[in-house]
């Protein structure tokens, strides 16, 4: 049953950009920004467009005025469209725009809205980088929260670790700064809470890497009837590789390709020529034999790695992933075999992503505490809707034989209305549990969209769902 709405309406300041259900613009302020087009039927009581901090603020004012939840939405690229709630103030940051580089302490300052292009494009005019989404228009906000798996994270770790410190409007309205010695219990739950983060980030203060001049790639295509072949030997050489180096294989249909490929991708990151040759050397020397196409020591850049991730992840199509961090001891190769050898569609996708050594070290003190040396994901891509019940039926699948193997998944590519499973440790979880029924009790922030939006202020079990 819809919310009813007060009457009249709550007085609002002028310039405060908002849309309600009867307004001819509310349909576009809803899932206008949803990337997936596979879009919700659920509808907010209102949409706030936060243009200003002050915005963020009065917004969840005025959510508590109505007695009702505030969804929040920074890049619109969560797969479930988890800004999409019923009866909630969704406040969008699509318009509140920060962006500031600080040359003395390598510090960037940026909205959650910020995309990673948008960041590296500033960044990069001052030698500087920052290892944020691989897809160019994935927002920092919803990025960051759940972790962050940027580039190389296999070797540089997880993109949170290089959050200094958040600013957040909590669920009472009031502004905080969040770092190790100030409000830590919120500076915890960012790096790593994801949608369930009881509050609302408006800034994140980010420590910068120096940009590196000089990015090759290697690639390696194999037919789909040596899977087993390139995969076994990828993930053998993975582990200890060069540490600037970034290591994936991705299954699908190449452009202009009637047959399914399976791609060992190497990037490396250096400053010379001869390094980045060096780097990539090594499996050029031990590649397997039967490669279909590939090449070596291909000129790269973070604009072209951006234009790529682009035009495998295109706009205006209907979506449905998930994903698994595989356990160590499994046999991996078997594990993924029907993920990477039936893709549903063309435009689909699986791909291995290697996360070790990172995977393999302690991680610092924060909500983000699931890892595993193998992560595995689904992007299944789609034009109809009439194709949506034979997408999804195919991950469900897929995963089902999947998820026996795995230790837990990544929030990132995951839907809690279709699968729960572990997605922090055990401490780790029960921490960030706590913190957001001391910091949000009466549940003011919306949290885990799991099946029926249910969860509120207890959050995720943060068992594997087959188990409970």
């Amino acid at each position: 049953m819809p919310l009813s709405l007060p009457n009249p309406l709550p007085s609002l300041p002028p310039s405060f950009p908002i849309y309600w259900r009867d307004d001819v613009h509310y349909e576009h302020a809803r899932i206008g920004r949803v990337f997936n087009h596979r879009r919700p039927d659920r509808y907010p009581i209102a949409v706030v467009e936060a243009k200003r901090e002050e915005h963020i603020v009065e917004a969840v004012k005025l959510a508590k005025t109505l007695n009702c939840r505030v969804s929040v939405r920074s890049g619109g690229h969560s797969w479930a469209a988890w800004s999409v709630r019923d009866d909630a103030v969704l406040i969008d940051l699509g318009k509140f725009f920060e962006l500031s580089y600080d040359s003395e302490t390598n510090v960037a300052k940026v909205s959650p809205s910020t995309t990673g292009r948008m960041l590296n494009t500033l960044l990069g005019h001052h030698g500087r980088f920052f290892p944020g989404g691989h897809c160019p228009d994935v927002g920092i906000g919803g990025f960051a929260l759940q972790g962050g798996m940027g580039w190389n994270c296999k070797n540089w770790g997880w993109a949170c670790e290089r959050v200094l410190g958040v600013d957040v409007v909590t669920a009472d309205g009031e502004l905080v700064h969040c770092d190790k010695s100030q409000n830590t219990d919120l500076y915890f739950a960012a790096r790593g809470a994801g949608p369930g983060f009881p509050g609302i980030v408006t800034r994140f203060y980010l420590q910068t890497l120096p940009v590196y001049s000089c990015m090759r790639s290697a690639a390696y295509f194999y037919s789909k009837e040596d899977y087993r072949k390139a995969v076994s030997w990828i993930i053998k050489l993975a582990g200890d590789y060069d540490p600037d180096t970034e290591i994936v294989a991705v299954s699908s249909y190449p452009p202009g390709c009637d047959e399914l490929r399976v791609m060992v991708l190497l990037v490396t990151f250096k400053n010379s020529e001869d390094d980045a040759r060096k780097a990539l050397q090594v499996a050029e020397d031990c590649q397997p034999p039967g490669k279909v196409d590939g090449w070596f020591m291909k000129p790269t850049s973070l604009r072209c790695e951006y234009d790529d991730q682009a035009a495998a992840n295109p706009e205006g199509h209907r979506y449905c992933a998930d994903n698994a961090y595989v356990s160590n001891d499994a046999d991996v190769v078997s594990v993924m075999e029907q993920a990477f050898t039936t893709l549903p569609t063309r435009k689909s996708f699986a791909l291995w992503y290697a996360m070790a050594p990172c995977s393999r070290r302690p991680l610092p003190d924060m909500a983000l505490s699931m890892q595993s040396d193998h992560y595995l994901a689904l992007y299944t891509i789609w034009e109809q809707k009439h194709d949506d019940a034979k997408n999804r039926a195919w991950v469900k699948d897929t995963m089902r034989g999947v998820e026996q193997h795995s230790v837990g998944a990544y929030l990132g590519d995951s839907d809690f209305q279709s699968r729960q499973t572990r997605f922090w440790g055990q401490e780790q979880g029960k921490r960030l549990m706590q913190v957001r029924k001391e910091r949000d009790p009466q549940g003011r922030i919306c949290g885990f969209l799991d099946e029926g939006d249910k969860s509120g202020v207890e959050g995720l079990p943060n068992e594997h769902h087959w188990l409970l």
